[in-house]
């Protein structure tokens, strides 16, 4: 989708929001590229990220006005904002609250606490959608977005995200990490208007829970 002040992608897995030097192939880059080819004078700017394995959408405004008003005012744009996983385990729960103190260290791994660790609070919902002995797929709902959230809550409850080579547990099967943003509800902060985005399921998710023991699907 594209307007006059926004672009919303679909960021496949294995690409970076942005370059942290000038050489990195991102997301970035090939709006600019198109940008340019299309003698717009414009440049993407970053509002929020996805972690370069995750896949799924996000926001990139067009100038500097826009990108402030998103990133200020972020918590109160956005209403929905979910994510699929696959995680190893078999998930018993049909869904929660996962809350703690998420703080990084100086070697940038992500902490959890329970407590007030001089962090910033996360709040994550999840939902079980389809198990099987093996793996669970789950949906997830930010109340909060920090870095490395879902990996870490997931990983602190026992069912760290499939392919997680940071916080996970070393299975990978399908040869990525499991997560996937699909939902993207927010008000346009230009035109007011609510715009709602949404994508499938990897079908490369849905594949594991085939040829197997038939999945509990819970709603």
């Amino acid at each position: 989708y594209e307007d006059h002040d926004i672009v919303v992608v679909h960021k496949s897995e294995g690409i970076l929001s942005m370059a942290s030097s000038p050489a990195q192939h991102c997301v970035k880059k090939v709006l600019d590229d198109y940008f340019q080819k299309r003698h717009f004078k414009c440049t993407a700017h970053v509002v929020h990220r996805l972690d370069r394995e995750t896949s799924g959408l996000i926001i990139y405004a067009k100038n500097v006005e826009i990108q402030q008003l998103l990133v200020r005012d972020w918590q109160h744009i956005v209403s929905d904002r979910r994510y699929v996983a696959v995680v190893s385990g078999k998930l018993e729960k049909e869904g929660g609250t996962i809350r703690s103190w998420l703080k990084e260290t100086k070697s940038f791994v992500t902490v959890s606490s329970p407590v007030d660790n001089g962090g910033k609070e996360a709040i994550t919902h999840f939902r079980t959608m389809k198990t099987s002995s093996d793996f669970s797929l789950v949906e997830l709902k930010l109340q909060t977005g920090r870095k490395n959230q879902i990996r870490v809550h997931m990983k602190d409850i026992g069912f760290p995200v499939l392919g997680d080579s940071k916080y996970g547990n070393g299975k990978n099967p399908l040869g990525r990490l499991c997560l996937h943003a699909f939902r993207l509800n927010f008000t346009h902060p230009r035109t007011g208007e609510y715009m709602e985005f949404e994508l499938p399921v990897p079908q490369s998710f849905i594949r594991l829970f085939e040829d197997k023991t038939t999945p509990e699907s819970i709603e």
